[in-house]
């Protein structure tokens, strides 16, 4: 996600340093990632911009090695032969589909065939044919960590991730609880005292969704599982060694 000026500065910075006019003044430098996968955040940027400031737009490209991983061996740890095969052929087709070879020549756009075992059908309501699809007799399994391990949902945006939670909520038998947070600002953070307050009141903080934070309200059930993406005592975990894994674990 680092925009190519970064390595464009760091290569004329390796040339100045060691007086010499080759890449990186001569010093491997080893980039990793996928760039199909993400892109430089541009704020307001159009496409265009997007895909000129990845690295793969840079000078700096034309001179690299690329070298290619041969085994996805992290999708194949603790499979059986016959779900080993349907990865290959899964990652095959996605890797097909990044690098333009699916679909035929295009210019950007392209109609693709999803293969049948992978496409929803029309359907009335395509979310909860996808949660059927993704936790099938969900409501039986609810206590059965190793259910949730090998099952995941992703969503392109948090509407959509939001959407699907309350979605999965409704399945759940009881009466549901819900908890809000108490926000406010504080006054040493105004500009001017004379600012009304109103136009930060608790319904405005509560109406925003941002990425990183966690939502103003929280909707629980009695044997509702939850998912928590951070360690929220830190202390505790430093504490102890055990602790300090799970900190690193959760942080990653």
């Amino acid at each position: 996600m680092t925009h190519k000026h970064v390595f464009q500065a760091l290569d004329i910075s390796c040339k100045d340093v060691l007086k010499s006019k080759s890449l990186f003044g001569g010093k491997v430098v080893v980039f990793g990632g996928d760039f199909r996968q993400i892109l430089p955040v541009i704020q307001k940027g159009s496409r265009q911009q997007i895909v000129n400031a990845i690295m793969c737009s840079s000078y700096i490209w034309h001179q690299c090695w690329v070298l290619r991983l041969t085994k996805n061996l992290r999708l194949m740890v603790g499979q059986q032969s016959v779900d080993i095969e349907d990865t290959k052929n899964i990652s095959k087709w996605l890797l097909d589909i990044g690098e333009g070879k699916v679909g035929g020549p295009n210019d950007g756009t392209a109609k693709i065939d999803i293969p049948d075992d992978l496409l929803i059908e029309q359907c009335d309501d395509p979310i909860i044919k996808l949660i059927q699809f993704v936790y099938p007799n969900i409501l039986n399994n609810s206590q059965d960590l190793t259910y949730f391990q090998q099952r995941g949902l992703l969503a392109p945006t948090n509407e959509i991730v939001h959407e699907i939670n309350d979605r999965l909520l409704e399945l759940f038998h009881g009466d549901p609880v819900e908890y809000l947070s108490s926000d406010s600002v504080s006054k040493s953070d105004y500009i001017d005292e004379n600012v009304d307050p109103t136009l930060y009141s608790t319904e405005i903080l509560n109406g925003l969704k941002i990425s990183g934070l966690p939502n103003p309200k929280l909707i629980l059930k009695v044997g509702v599982p939850v998912m928590l993406l951070r360690n929220i005592d830190k202390k505790r975990a430093y504490a102890t060694a055990q602790g300090f894994r799970l900190f690193l674990w959760l942080c990653m």
